[in-house]
């Protein structure tokens, strides 16, 4: 397993006890599933409060007010605001014989005659090139869906790639662990056999140390 570097120091790389894909001591012993869940529930919820590394959220659109504004809006989920339809309307002067009035009207008159004439100009383009831009534009939209859709799916391989990776790892080291086992089991139970043996052993050279000694005081 490789080292981790910091600060210009080797460190060594954490080891990890963790076999999901190989430990199924929780299925095979419901109690120790309940101790599990028990001592989950006595630690409580994890901290609602991110990690120190964890950078600050980004302030979006700090200098432009007006698109702040419409994300906040959209953030607390209210409504979009009316349309003023009061700047295009005509209202005759409130009083007719008022010239600054009048003037007004005028002025707004020409700046709704402009605004008509711009909206033609608009649509005459739009009846033009609309439908060939429009064409571009889905088109342009399809090619990055396409383009999106690969590169999820390409993750979605890689991911499942990397499970069965780990899967396999796992698996591989699963069976050794339990080679191990076995042969740590056997060795153990040698041991004890080679000592039994032993203590049977020497009851019998005591019982035939005490029967020589008795042999040698009756001769």
């Amino acid at each position: 397993m490789s080292t981790t570097v910091a600060n210009g120091d080797a460190q060594p790389a954490p080891i990890f006890d963790s076999l999901p894909y190989y430990d199924n001591e929780l299925e095979q012993y419901p109690f120790l599933k309940e101790k599990v869940e028990r001592e989950l529930a006595r630690e409580g919820k994890p901290p609602q409060t991110l990690h120190p590394g964890v950078p600050p959220e980004p302030t979006l659109f700090a200098g432009h007010p007006l698109l702040q504004a419409e994300l906040d809006r959209v953030s607390n989920h209210q409504p979009l605001p009316p349309l003023d339809t009061a700047r295009y309307q005509l209202p005759g002067p409130a009083s007719p014989q008022n010239e600054e009035e009048w003037l007004e009207a005028l002025k707004n008159a020409r700046a709704q005659l402009e605004h008509q004439k711009l909206r033609q100009t608009n649509l005459a383009l739009l009846q033009q090139y609309g439908s060939n831009a429009w064409r571009i534009h889905n088109y342009l939209n399809e090619a990055s869906a396409k383009s999106v859709e690969k590169a999820l799916e390409d993750l979605k391989n890689l991911t499942i790639e990397v499970n069965r990776e780990r899967k396999n790892f796992q698996t591989r080291l699963g069976t050794q662990l339990t080679s191990l086992e076995t042969r740590w089991t056997e060795l153990i139970s040698s041991i004890l056999q080679i000592e039994m043996a032993n203590v049977a052993l020497e009851v019998e050279i005591d019982r035939l140390n005490k029967r020589e000694v008795e042999l040698a005081a009756a001769l």
